[in-house]
């Protein structure tokens, strides 16, 4: 039990460590909102198929990805990205998302944050109404040039979840 103690303090002595070199010059409140910004403009451009929203969110790196529903759905780098949201856009209509339960978090710097929130994702498929409730919605965002951007994310269903209710 004191080895287990000894250790702990050590590991919280680390973490304090690694963060007294923080830019603690930023406002989280600030920062928190330009971030739920992004994720509602996320929802917007899905919802109205606005690719130019889409690309303001998104970087444009090589190095980004995101993992979506499917199993074999991997998308490494902006290119894959954005291929297959315009083909998502070209299937289905009359998208309508609600997000809630959000979580955001920013690292002490202020330049890369995470978060998660629940989405109900509604839309029309080969002319049926479709839905997913609960879809879980997580990423990381980084602060380049001034702008938050998205660089990783990923969309799970929970295995109560079905299509078509």
């Amino acid at each position: 039990m004191k080895n287990l103690f000894v250790f702990l303090v050590l590991v919280i002595l680390v973490v304090m460590s690694s963060c007294s070199n923080c830019n603690k010059e930023f406002s989280l409140m600030d920062e928190t909102l330009a971030i739920e910004n992004v994720l509602d403009k996320y929802i917007v451009a899905n919802e109205t198929q606005n690719f130019e929203l889409i690309q303001e969110i998104w970087a444009p790196n090589a190095d980004i990805i995101l993992y979506g529903t499917d199993s074999d759905e991997r998308l490494m780098g902006w290119i894959n990205i954005k291929n297959a949201i315009k083909e998502q856009f070209s299937h289905i209509t009359d998208t309508y998302i609600s997000a809630s339960d959000q979580f955001i978090k920013l690292n002490c710097t202020g330049n890369t944050a995470w978060f998660a929130e629940t989405l109900n994702y509604n839309f029309v498929y080969s002319d049926k109404a479709q839905s997913y409730e609960g879809l879980r919605f997580t990423g990381v965002l980084e602060k380049m040039d001034g702008e938050w951007k998205l660089v990783q994310a990923h969309l799970s269903l929970p295995a109560s979840v079905g299509v078509g209710k």
